[in-house]
């Protein structure tokens, strides 16, 4: 059977001309097809409307194979790159987004269908701000000398070698950034493998680290499915450190492969994170806290879609969140009064509304959505709240990954329940408290089983502070010098003490 004709290896997408080849050591590459059974490339669509917008190179062994090379080969060359150098390349790729910040705006939009005006505003600075943050960071890392019997123990972070990084559909630059910033910074290689869903902006982003300077081989990009490029990237003898973000069940799979060699791995997975809401919160900030988790159509690892309400606070909440929902505009993310956009795909579309469906059926009740949006139709779904849910139903156990909440109640003054409620999930990603009460929220945050508490607040971040999951929501942290610890080997030099010392050995 005839194969498709091979696409362009330059598509047009929201107005910006995009590569749609693979970057490796420092060249763009098509795929290989040895056997000639499959098209050498897979096509991304828009959530938005459906459109097609390229045709991008599918990667398999051969690529990621060839990627790992590359890293190996110009990893004693960036490793021994001097700190100062290395932090002066990473702020030229910083450089780079800010010049391209609104080309990269528009192509995220199209390729992953999150707002534009939050691509604009918050995004892509936050993608500038992680490559910045990682190069000043690198040029103020280190530990105090310590003493033992006149010995001196010297810290240091030795580059680790080939990173292999794979990134999620629903932050695709953000992630990446905050994966390849700290990499880079560290004196690793970088194999990225981009969600095949969204692709498009990590290409561009290949693109800005050779205008950058990066030397051919420390930043490579392969393309493709998980099963295919994902698979034997990881298995690659050659790759010494993993990070990825994604479900549980692929991360089993990466760490049975990281296994084979001992490839240490930073797992950030899914959540079923809580929103605690006590007697004494505002119920407007509460109701805020809960609408803000519809924020990228729900498809947000750290999202509290587990709203727990104190009895008696359960009207006051739910009457000021009916009137801030209600109010939300659902439609084409490029509009600027756009307040929920599309989930990323039809097939993520049927996976949400068949838990929202199976969960009616159970008898819970929708107080608001329920189903997909009867006007636009296809990737769009409505913002829901179900209540009626038992702790152990799927809807409360399982991450829907969508639009969708779930509100339960607890006794008043009962902090045991509703600490038990909270910790009642396999995972444990992060958790948000609504109270005005500064000493009852700090007792229960001591209880909660998260890697984030959030306290009347939401989604504050510091580069400096630690994050990822306890449970099946992770493995490790990462921000700050956590990061550095990941993608180095730390190594302790002791020294004896000096000429005309005495040296007690005991």
């Amino acid at each position: 059977m005839a194969l498709p004709e091979v696409p362009l290896p330059t598509a047009t997408v929201a107005g910006v001309p995009v590569d749609t080849r693979h970057w490796i050591g420092g060249t763009r590459l098509a795929s290989a097809d040895p056997d000639a059974t499959a098209a050498p490339y897979f096509t991304t669509h828009s959530p938005i409307d459906g459109a097609p917008l390229a045709g991008i190179a599918r990667g398999g062994a051969a690529e990621a194979r060839a990627a790992v090379a590359a890293a190996r080969d110009a990893f004693p060359g960036w490793a021994a790159t001097p700190p100062a150098e290395r932090a002066r390349l990473l702020h030229a790729v910083a450089d780079g987004v800010e010049a391209r910040a609104e080309d990269l705006a528009r192509v995220e939009t199209a390729d992953n269908g999150a707002l534009l005006r939050s691509h604009r505003r918050g995004v892509m600075p936050r993608v500038a701000h992680n490559f910045r943050y990682f190069a000043d960071r690198l040029l103020a890392l280190g530990h105090p000398d310590l003493t033992t019997r006149g010995h001196t123990h010297h810290v240091t972070w030795e580059p680790a070698g080939p990173a292999a990084l794979i990134t999620p559909w629903n932050a695709p630059l953000m992630l990446a950034s905050w994966k390849a910033a700290p990499a880079l910074a560290a004196g690793s290689t970088v194999v990225l493998k981009p969600a095949e869903w969204t692709p498009l902006t990590a290409s561009l982003l290949a693109d800005i680290t050779h205008e950058a300077g990066l030397p051919p081989g420390v930043f490579n990009l392969v393309q493709g499915y998980g099963a295919e490029a994902g698979a034997p990237l990881v298995a690659d003898p050659g790759v010494r450190r993993i990070s990825f973000t994604g479900s549980v069940p692929t991360a089993r799979r990466i760490a049975r492969a990281a296994a084979e060699h001992l490839t240490p791995c930073s797992f950030e997975l899914g959540g079923k994170s809580p929103l605690l809401v006590l007697a004494d919160a505002d119920p407007g900030l509460a109701a805020d806290l809960a609408v803000e988790q519809y924020d990228n159509a729900g498809q947000v690892c750290l999202a509290a879609t587990r709203v727990l309400v104190e009895e008696s606070a359960r009207d006051a909440f739910l009457g000021h969140f009916l009137d801030r929902v209600t109010k939300l505009t659902q439609g084409d993310p490029r509009d600027e009064a756009t307040g929920v956009g599309p989930c990323i795909h039809p097939r993520h579309v049927e996976r949400v509304d068949g838990f929202v469906r199976r969960a009616l059926a159970a008898g819970a009740t929708p107080v608001i959505g329920g189903g997909p949006h009867p006007g636009l139709g296809g990737t769009y779904y409505l913002p829901t709240l179900l209540t009626g849910v038992a702790q152990d139903s799927e809807i409360v156990q399982e991450e829907v990954f969508g639009p969708v909440l779930t509100l339960q109640t607890f006794p008043d003054g009962d902090d045991d329940t509703a600490v038990r409620l909270a910790n009642g999930t396999r995972f444990g990603l992060a958790a948000t408290l609504a109270t005005g009460d500064r000493e009852r929220a700090e007792r229960i945050a001591a209880r909660l089983v998260a890697g984030t508490v959030w306290i009347n607040c939401f989604f504050v971040r510091d580069l400096s502070a630690p994050f990822g999951g306890s449970r099946q929501s992770g493995v490790g942290r990462e921000g700050g010098d956590w990061s550095f610890d990941f993608y180095c080997d730390i190594k302790n030099t002791v020294t004896a003490p000096g000429a005309g010392e005495v040296a007690r050995h005991g």
